[in-house]
């Protein structure tokens, strides 16, 4: 996969290499690419991140591929699966839906690195998630509130947090590759570049 990055300075349109990325992967290539070409609405590919994974449904394998696209001015999400045929449509079909997000919504971009060996030599990370919020969906883990009393057993209610993650995905070296991991870290440092305040 070529580096989505773009170096500084470069407004070259990164369209044509997502074209050739989504081609690569072999997942309905045509029907992505429509999908994604509408989305962008003309404007240029500043980063992009194509991840093809498979999902195990009973005893089949179905696929699922996400690629968010970075430009200008938007982030741009699309997620495509593979269906069994049903009663309305009785032939396997592909569903891809699109999302369009304004960079200036952005509220957060999240970056983790898992790195083995952390004390020895310096080694590229081995997992890698890239968390994005634009406050579409937000969610809030409470748990018991307690006091440093041992011998309390009074209420303290809950205390929580609220969290925004409209959007999170995890790669690993060992399941996608050395590259997938650098990918998504490159696309991250990309929408962080772009969405600074």
């Amino acid at each position: 996969m070529p580096n989505p990055r773009l170096r500084g300075g470069d407004d070259q349109d990164r369209i044509a290499d997502l074209h050739t990325a989504l081609d690569r992967t072999g997942y309905y290539p045509g029907v992505v690419s429509d999908a994604v070409t509408d989305a962008l609405g003309g404007e240029p590919v500043v980063s992009y991140y194509v991840h093809h994974e498979p999902t195990f449904e009973r005893d089949e394998v179905r696929r699922h591929q996400t690629v968010v696209v970075l430009t200008p001015t938007r982030l741009i999400l699309a997620h495509t699966d593979e269906h069994a045929g049903d009663d309305l449509l009785p032939e396997p079909y592909t569903s891809t839906s699109t999302e369009a997000v304004s960079l200036s919504a952005v509220s957060s971009v999240v970056i983790t690195r898992m790195s083995t060996d952390p004390t020895g030599r310096s080694r590229p990370p081995a997992e890698a998630v890239l968390t994005i919020g634009w406050g579409a969906v937000s969610r809030v883990d409470l748990e018991p509130a307690g006091c440093d009393d041992p011998q309390c057993d009074a209420d303290h209610g809950y205390t929580g947090m609220l969290s925004s993650d409209d959007f999170s995905l995890r790669v690993s070296a060992a399941a996608d590759g050395a590259g997938a991991v650098a990918g998504l870290l490159s696309f991250g440092a990309a929408l962080s570049s772009l969405t600074r305040g």
